[in-house]
């Protein structure tokens, strides 16, 4: 299922698009942008629908009201899930890492925009994001602990070790503290710290959506499947898919706009 992206109005987030940049909002300012079980599918289920929606180029993810995401809300969320039987609780925490599934497998590169409160599942969106920008104000906190869960929520424990290697993602999960943005800086976390996050996002995601779609598709598909095999593996997986690419249009228009001395002008075919 495809969507529309110019009239698309979701219930549960702002969503705007602009030449080919998406922008999710999580717009809870209230509260800190908490998700609910509601919010979880319906982000699930449009990240699922950009995989066949090609008018989006590049995706800006954020949060209003100066605070990215406070993760799951404690009275709409947690509680409920104190009283869950066994089967409602695996339903819920497969549909929550099915939207991580969901941002991963979108061809669209994905830009988190964060400032301020970055936690729980939060954080998880941020994790699960191609970039991250955040202010100097972020603080991000895989905080499962200290509702007595395990870091391995949502992919953490496969994802974030990626990121920011294996003993500073264990101690964050193991102990659930804020993650100071220079730590974040300094780790990898984040791509850049910036005074305005979700302007610097935003220039980013318009850059990428004028280059090669099915190109930067195939990278984001790349850089999560090497992960599980070896480089003589990778070499041969993207042998294939590069000859693949020299195929399209888009291949030659750059050769003849480097012939002409001009930019070229990528159109995703």
């Amino acid at each position: 299922m495809s969507l529309d992206p110019t009239t698309l109005e979701p219930e549960h987030f702002l969503w705007a698009f602009e030449d080919g940049v998406a922008t999710v909002t999580l717009n809870r300012p209230e509260r800190k942008n908490p998700l609910t079980f509601d919010s979880y599918a319906e982000l699930r289920d449009t990240f699922r629908a950009l995989e066949h929606t090609e008018d989006v180029k590049a995706v800006v993810l954020t949060g209003a009201g100066g605070n990215f995401c406070s993760g799951g809300d404690v009275h709409e969320i947690i509680g409920p899930l104190t009283r869950m039987d066994e089967g409602g609780l695996a339903d819920f925490t497969r549909m929550t890492g099915d939207l991580v599934r969901a941002i991963r497998a979108c061809p669209q590169p994905i830009v988190a925009a964060v400032e301020g409160v970055c936690a729980g599942a939060g954080a998880i969106l941020a994790m699960a994001s191609d970039i991250r920008i955040g202010a100097p104000s972020a603080r991000t906190a895989f905080l499962f602990v200290r509702v007595g869960l395990s870091g391995a929520d949502m992919g953490a424990c496969a994802i974030l070790p990626r990121i920011i290697g294996h003993g500073r993602a264990a101690e964050l999960l193991f102990t659930g503290r804020n993650m100071t943005a220079e730590e974040g800086l300094a780790w990898g976390f984040w791509n850049r710290l910036s005074d305005d996050p979700l302007a610097d996002a935003r220039a980013l995601a318009a850059e990428i959506a004028r280059g090669p779609t099915l190109a930067h598709a195939v990278t984001k598909k790349q850089l999560d499947e090497e992960w599980h095999v070896s480089i003589e593996t990778a070499l041969d997986m993207e042998a294939e898919v590069q000859a693949e690419l020299m195929r399209t249009h888009d291949f030659r228009r750059a050769y003849q706009a480097f012939s002409a001395k001009h930019e070229p002008v990528f159109r995703g075919d």
